[in-house]
């Protein structure tokens, strides 16, 4: 088995078109290029969600736990391109999301993604969040890969 690449912020920002406030991970660690990775997002109370969701208890949305898995993906998808950067990820559909227990400012995001299959630049992908080893959401998600 080949080693595993990281992708630090710097290398997050070559790969996605996203920026703050919608840039998501802060670091993917565990690339298996093609294959799976896991993202890292460090959930801080000063994230622009969490005033208005919710102001006396905050709680990171749902949809955006998903988007994170999302991003971690076309990370795992577009690192290993002879041309990364080349190549926009779209989201196609979701299915079979849950969300098990909230997440809250301080907490530290894992999110295991794994490729299940991909044909003709359409990929569907698993992903898992997890908070200290503890399944906080998941789904299954499908993203086509266009070039740019």
């Amino acid at each position: 088995m080949s080693e595993l690449l990281t992708a630090d912020i710097n290398k997050i920002m070559e790969l996605l078109p996203h920026r703050s406030p919608f840039l998501l991970v802060d670091r993917v660690i565990d690339i298996d290029p093609g294959t799976s990775a896991t993202g890292i997002k460090c959930v801080t109370y000063n994230e622009p969600f969490f005033p208005g969701h919710f102001p006396d208890h905050p709680i990171m949305p749902g949809v955006l736990i998903i988007e994170a898995m999302a991003q971690t993906s076309a990370i795992c998808v577009q690192i290993g391109d002879e041309t990364p950067g080349d190549s926009l990820v779209f989201f196609m559909s979701v299915e079979e999301a849950k969300f098990r227990k909230p997440v809250t400012p301080g907490d530290r995001l894992e999110f295991k993604v794994k490729l299940l299959r991909e044909r003709r630049g359409v990929c569907k992908f698993q992903g898992k969040a997890y908070v200290d080893d503890t399944l906080h959401a998941e789904a299954i998600f499908t993203a086509m890969i266009s070039k740019a």
